[in-house]
């Protein structure tokens, strides 16, 4: 089982991206599992054919202690199992503690046992690192962290922020950070601004993601640009990235 977590900044493309990839990933033959570490919960939505899933912390707090696999885990497109955390109620409450209680309810419950993926991508706000939102690193949840960026100044603001926590817990023998993505924003000169920050970041553009106007068609359908167009630039786009991570994770080893 391969276990990628998938940084970024709020607002930046990172739940378009890694939802693009879930989709590519299978239409390429694997069994993939995208959980979503945002309170916004809206990771999954497009792979849903639009639709907002109950979260797991939705779940919890209804109270009647009975939560099942099929309350939390829903098929998307090309049978892609979804999953949200959530978050809390707004104005109380940890949203960090949120994705700590929901991965210990996945566990407790034998998700990974059961439903046997071979891909399992974790999409986790990082705006703020804390000790919830860092979770996916530690305790063995992911192998390999990949972070979605811009070139725009607050984007590779929380780049960094997210490679120095990985390079906190690098001696643990936790998730190791293997570089970024780039989703391009347009800005003047983004590989070269990319490219110098990362001489102070550390690690490397994985692949670059053009700006295109076709991904928010696909959005306006409730759908990836995978399913939406898949004979499309992007769609090529996006499982060339997919495959481009899967050789990263494996050491171009087949799953």
């Amino acid at each position: 089982m391969i276990k990628i977590a998938i940084y970024g900044k709020g607002g930046i493309g990172k739940s378009t991206t890694t939802s693009n990839i879930s989709a590519a990933l299978a239409t390429l033959g694997y069994k993939v599992m995208q959980i979503g570490c945002d309170p916004k919960s809206d990771s999954v939505k497009n792979l849903m054919n639009g639709k907002k899933i109950p979260t797991v912390l939705d779940k919890l707090r209804e109270g009647n202690g009975d939560v099942t696999l099929d309350d939390i885990i829903f098929k998307g497109y090309g049978d892609v199992l979804c999953v949200e955390a959530g978050g809390p109620t707004p104005g109380i409450g940890c949203a960090g503690r949120g994705i700590i209680t929901a991965f210990e309810k996945l566990e407790e419950l034998n998700a990974y046992e059961i439903y046997k993926p071979d891909v399992v991508l974790y999409d986790v706000l990082g705006d703020v690192v804390c000790g919830g939102f860092a979770m996916p690193i530690r305790q063995g949840y992911a192998d390999n962290v990949f972070i979605v960026t811009s070139g725009e100044m607050m984007a590779l603001f929380a780049a960094s922020n997210i490679a120095q926590a990985i390079k906190n817990f690098g001696n643990r023998g936790y998730a190791k950070y293997s570089g970024v993505i780039l989703n391009s924003r347009n800005v003047e000169n983004e590989l070269q601004v990319v490219e110098k920050a990362l001489e102070e970041i550390g690690g490397s553009i994985v692949d670059v993601v053009p700006r295109d106007g076709i991904v928010q068609q696909a959005e306006n359908q409730g759908k990836t640009v995978v399913e939406a167009f898949p004979d499309s630039d992007m769609a090529l786009c996006y499982s060339s990235l997919a495959r481009h991570l899967m050789d990263i994770c494996t050491g171009g080893k087949k799953v």
